[in-house]
């Protein structure tokens, strides 16, 4: 059976080369949203998918901390065209690939010419080489943090209960619905005491959503607070690994589930025409 479901994946990707690109972001800091990307990515390794991580969060390479690794080389040195994308990529568990940003996303904005031509080109090899691409955007509603967060055609928004943390992914959530309304967004509430507490959440927000702009989001999933994920990011592991009985563990693979058991949006552009968003939304 294994064999036939790898058989079976195989010829969907010969059919699509189109990876799909999901941006992990959060109203505020402190969510957990780099822990949270980087352990739906391993889940989906698990699942034999082909997975990348770019971390492009201008200010904290969480990934890095997250993982316990440090890539020696980012996306700056490919915009300085002193490296090649698959020179920079890091190998991450379970075959997870990853591409730290670093400092040098900012130079996405001054690329032009022949130099943006090269790179955007280059991008084409990791459509037919990933399934799934996950960017680790950083908190807020900054230009540079909304540049890539709105050039998705698939974002996760997480948050916890906490009611700054709500009200910051309130105001997230409005900008994507008017500046990205054709984006499939799905919300993640983390650190929840319970289901019914992170269930609650999400029907708070739904409805001020519905209220406000007549437009909710989906609830895809929850993680609860628990001893073992503090445990697995202070020893620097992702807790799908350390502690795989976890129920974060657990409600990681389900929300992991719940993605690969959906269609590629019609939307998508692939990781050339994601990237080709991003510098046309830095430099407008």
């Amino acid at each position: 059976m294994r064999d036939q479901a790898e058989g079976l994946r195989k010829l969907v990707r010969k059919q699509s080369s189109t990876s799909r690109i999901i941006a992990v972001t959060s109203g505020k800091g402190g969510v957990g949203k780099t822990n949270i990307a980087v352990n739906l990515a391993l889940a989906l390794c698990q699942m034999n998918h082909r997975v990348a991580l770019i971390d492009v969060d201008l200010g904290l390479a969480n990934v890095d901390i997250v993982l316990g690794i440090t890539p020696p080389f980012n996306l700056g040195h490919v915009f300085r065209g002193e490296k090649t994308l698959k020179d920079i990529m890091a190998e991450g568990p379970l075959g997870l690939r990853i591409l730290s940003g670093g400092s040098g996303v900012t130079d996405l904005a001054n690329l032009s010419g022949w130099r943006l031509e090269v790179f955007i080109r280059s991008l084409e090899e990791l459509n037919s080489e990933f399934d799934f691409i996950f960017l680790d955007t950083g908190a807020g509603i900054h230009r540079s943090v909304l540049s890539f967060v709105l050039a998705a055609t698939e974002i996760l928004v997480i948050t916890t209960p906490e009611p700054t943390a709500i009200t910051d992914a309130y105001g997230l959530l409005k900008v994507i619905n008017k500046e990205s309304p054709e984006a499939r967004v799905r919300l993640v509430v983390n650190m929840a005491k319970n289901s019914s507490e992170a269930g609650l959440v999400a029907s708070k927000l739904n409805s001020v959503l519905r209220e406000y702009v007549d437009w909710e989001v989906d609830y895809i999933g929850h993680l609860v607070q628990e001893s073992q994920l503090a445990k697995a990011v202070s020893e620097q592991q992702p807790v799908l690994l350390a502690f795989p009985a976890s129920m974060s563990s657990r409600s990681i693979r389900e929300i992991a589930g719940a993605l690969a058991g959906e269609k590629i949006p019609t939307t998508s552009l692939g990781i050339k025409g994601f990237f080709s968003k991003v510098h046309h939304f830095l430099t407008s």
